[in-house]
């Protein structure tokens, strides 16, 4: 069931939230994270610039400037996540789509809710583990998001977007099932020094 604007923008400042307090306790930029070839400053460049790419050629839609993730992560994830807080805020966009070479022209408030939120749970788990946190996700969230992408497995896979499905412990979570689904491993711990 689609959401409207209205729950759609509370459930990006929750999830985008946790992002932030994640991002908050990181001491190592260039730790590796579970998403190979990623640093931990890839993960906050790929949230920023993918989105900043995506929406921003949605005719009406402007962007402010903010600080680069290579000179101030946590300064251009803030003001990032304060410009898309207000855009979902904004019921103009309810008016919006995108272009037709993207999602098939579906409507703004869709891909925030479809793509972009759901890319900022999914990535706040490989945050949370590749700097050695919990990743105080909601179990119950991550059940509901594996069996909504079970439906659209193929076209999932054939993306590029996701990588081999991982084996899991027959005791796994809701959250490693997920995980794994994504291509994870996700038992992936950081590395210790030697």
């Amino acid at each position: 069931m689609s959401e409207n604007r209205i729950e759609l923008a509370e459930r990006h400042r929750s999830t985008a939230e946790l992002f932030s307090q994640k991002l908050a306790h990181v001491t190592d930029w260039d730790a590796p994270t579970p998403v190979a070839e990623w640093s931990v400053r890839d993960i906050v460049r790929h949230l920023v610039d993918w989105s900043r790419g995506m929406f921003g050629q949605v005719e009406g839609l402007t962007f402010g400037e903010i600080p680069s993730v290579d000179a101030d992560p946590v300064e251009a994830w803030r003001k990032h996540t304060e410009q898309m807080q207000t855009l979902m805020s904004n019921a103009g966009i309810e008016k919006l789509n995108m272009p037709e070479t993207m999602f098939k022209g579906m409507s703004v408030v869709e891909a925030l809710e479809t793509y972009y939120v759901p890319d900022i749970f999914m990535h706040t788990w490989d945050l949370a583990t590749a700097t050695g946190q919990a990743s105080g996700l909601d179990q119950a969230t991550c059940h509901q998001m594996l069996e909504d992408m079970k439906g659209s497995e193929q076209m999932l896979r054939e993306s590029g977007q996701f990588g081999e499905q991982q084996p899991v412990r027959d005791d796994a979570s809701s959250e490693q099932k997920l995980m794994a689904f994504l291509g994870r491993n996700p038992y992936w711990a950081p590395p210790t020094a030697e």
